[in-house]
């Protein structure tokens, strides 16, 4: 059996710290997503920010789906479940929100 050589030692030590930050951002993506639904989920229906909130959900729900996606998570069906993602944020999900560019 062979000795592993710096390099591979080096290897190792850096995909283990890609997997480590690969963690903690889809931690971060995770507790984005939560607080902005539950920011929704608080506010009044009659709220003039709700459609800013139900936006900024989406933008958030939609990151964590993409950070799942590649940390290797490839279904995505438990996580609406789980989170309880009304169907007003699923709706927006990957639609970019903005001005349109006058230019084109």
């Amino acid at each position: 059996m062979a000795r592993p050589t710096l390099g591979d030692q080096a290897h190792g030590a850096l995909e283990a710290e890609l997997l480590n930050e690969k963690a903690e951002s889809l931690g971060r993506a995770g507790r984005a997503a939560e607080q902005a639904l539950k920011a929704l989920a608080e506010a009044d229906a009659a709220d003039a920010e709700r459609e800013a909130l139900i936006d900024r959900a989406a933008e958030k729900v939609w990151a964590f789906l993409v950070q799942r996606e590649l940390c290797g998570f490839v279904t995505s069906a438990g996580v609406f479940a789980d989170l309880r993602v009304p169907p007003e944020v699923v709706a927006r999900l990957g639609a970019a929100r903005g001005k349109a560019d006058p230019s084109r």
